[in-house]
């Protein structure tokens, strides 16, 4: 579980929550934006809610560790949410070279002539 500071208020959600919404911070701010995102919180009193919060440029966000006792709640769909967001940080795609063997075959491909069915 992990403590999250943002605005001098701290609130406590789950580690993948909390490293989603930091990526998606940095990524909002890189742009020059600010978003309004809502996130699964654990109240002192242990039950869940919700807190909302602008993210972006102008806004700091702090994730830590806390101690926590007990089971943690389930707050993956929530993050897939967050990770989801257009404008959280995908990994590039590169095109790969298919490795070819001395078994294949070159083909000779003529698309003037019709295929004959």
């Amino acid at each position: 579980m992990r403590c999250v500071t943002y605005a001098g208020e701290t609130v406590i959600t789950t580690d993948d929550v909390a490293s989603s919404l930091v990526e998606l911070t940095a990524a909002v701010a890189k742009e020059g934006q600010a978003e309004a995102v809502s996130i699964p919180i654990v109240t002192e009193d242990k039950k869940v809610g919700q807190a909302e919060l602008v993210i972006g440029v102008g806004n700091d966000v702090l994730s830590a560790p806390v101690e926590w006792t007990g089971e943690e709640p389930d707050f993956a769909a929530w993050s897939e949410d967050l990770r989801n967001h257009r404008l959280f940080p995908r990994s590039s795609l590169r095109a790969v070279e298919p490795i070819s063997s001395d078994d294949d075959e070159p083909m000779d491909w003529d698309f003037d002539q019709p295929t004959q069915a």
